[in-house]
């Protein structure tokens, strides 16, 4: 990893930090603000201790990218949860079949950038 990228992928750490400390919940209910920062610094801590080994450039891009977004979002809208997505449907095909493979394709392209550290639930 270049000193640049270590340098961004740092700033975004403390960045993430300096929003958990001066978080509010949008409903302003005390007890969700404390629930709403330890999860902004739950997760910070674990995808970054998840991604902390990997070394290839464009995957430490991608991970980059997804954080802006979800710093962004979650700024925007007053959320720190990842939003939903409403993802194609699973269609009644053969589980080794062409047109599962297709299914599932197209379900990977479809998924956003901001859930992309996340696994396939459906």
């Amino acid at each position: 990893m270049s000193a640049t990228t270590r340098q961004e992928v740092l700033g975004l750490y403390r960045k993430i930090f300096r929003i958990a400390k001066k978080w509010h919940s949008a409903s302003g209910v005390k007890e969700e603000t404390i629930k709403e920062k330890q999860y902004i610094v739950d997760e910070a801590r674990t995808l970054f201790n998840k991604n902390k080994h990997v070394t290839d450039i464009e995957t430490i891009n991608q991970c980059i990218e997804e954080c802006r977004a979800r710093v962004e979002i979650g700024l925007h809208y007053g959320i720190p949860y990842p939003r939903p997505t409403h993802l194609p449907p699973l269609g009644l095909a053969i589980p080794h079949s062409k047109v599962m493979r297709t299914q599932d394709k197209l379900r990977k392209q479809a998924k956003p950038i901001y859930l992309k550290s996340y696994d396939e639930i459906s």
